[in-house]
């Protein structure tokens, strides 16, 4: 089994090391001197205290990896639907692309059934370049729930969480679904095989879209903004909205939104990636996370103004610092 990581950062370096530890045929894809890094020296991984370096097979030109059975996209959303020309070396008819991504997934309405069957999401892919460059019969759904950083150019820091659920999107333990997820868990990683993926991505996304957005517009970490009166109300509002649109969409949430609220505080102060991205000068992922949530909207004819006026807010706090549309 070949598996190339592309866009082997933080999530995608941490995934890396475990599947190279464990003997699989693992390639990344990566750039810049974490990659000149990699090259000279390998790639580092900091966990519980200890440091493991192992040699790996990285490049920056798709070209000199060759057709893959998988390749795990862990890009943030903006970042993919340029790439995608540069991608075609690693796919052949049976690759299969796992879609590591935050927000909601260009491939959404495949396999959903229903009148909304195919729809295309032009937030999280402009042009379809991912629906037309890929195909969707090709994509294995994946909910990341790591945390990790690139602390220095080919060292990467494991800060909590092993877990990647996997999904089809119509939901039916298929073969390639299961030999990734065995892969996965011979490697020390959870990959539980989901039947309502969607479930799960809607979850995560409750926070992302609306703790994110607060945070880099007032700078709070998540044990503030989430017990803040009036931030923690302007969230709760946004989720609300947004299970609106999901439960329209056949969504079955398993908690509660305050629920999920205390879940935020209790992390800690923890400064959201958007919030960290702010700081860094790296593009901002406002279109998958909140953007993409306000389109669905539209499609579902649900009204969406808490979600409207954050998005307004954070577009321009993005376009006055340069960091948005970018890749």
């Amino acid at each position: 089994m070949k598996i190339c990581i592309f866009g082997a950062g933080a999530i995608g370096g941490y995934m890396g090391v475990k599947l190279a530890q464990a003997g699989a045929d693992v390639s990344l894809v990566a750039r810049g001197p974490h990659l000149a890094a990699m090259k000279a020296s390998g790639l580092s991984l900091i966990e519980e205290g200890e440091k493991t370096t192992v040699e790996v097979n990285a490049s920056d030109d798709p070209a000199d990896l060759g057709v893959q059975d998988y390749v795990i996209v862990t890009l943030k959303a903006h970042s993919v639907p340029p790439v995608v020309p540069k991608m075609q070396p690693l796919i052949g008819p049976q690759t299969t692309i796992v879609s590591g991504v935050n927000g909601v997934p260009w491939w959404y309405f495949h396999k959903l059934g229903g009148p909304l069957e195919g729809t295309r999401l032009e937030t999280v892919d402009p042009g379809n370049a991912q629906w037309d460059g890929f195909g969707p019969d090709q994509v294995l759904g994946c909910v990341v729930y790591p945390a990790a950083e690139v602390s220095e150019p080919g060292v990467v820091r494991h800060i909590e969480g092993n877990r990647f659920s996997l999904g089809e999107p119509d939901g039916s333990r298929s073969d390639r679904a299961k030999a990734l997820s065995e892969a996965l868990s011979s490697a020390g990683l959870k990959a539980p095989v989901r039947p309502r993926l969607r479930d799960e991505i809607w979850v995560k996304l409750w926070g992302n879209l609306s703790f994110n957005p607060i945070s880099a517009l007032t700078h709070a970490t998540l044990d503030v903004l989430c017990t803040d009166p009036g931030t923690r109300a302007v969230a709760r509002d946004m989720m609300i909205e947004a299970q609106q649109i999901a439960e329209k969409l056949g969504v079955k949430f398993p908690i509660d939104v305050d629920r999920r609220i205390d879940g935020g505080a209790a992390v800690g102060a923890h400064r959201t990636s958007m919030l960290q991205d702010l700081d860094a000068g790296r593009p901002m992922e406002i279109d998958a996370l909140l953007g993409s949530v306000q389109e669905l909207g539209r499609i579902t004819d649900t009204e969406t103004p808490v979600i409207d006026t954050v998005l307004a807010l954070t577009k321009l706090r993005a376009k006055t610092a340069g960091l948005y549309g970018q890749t």
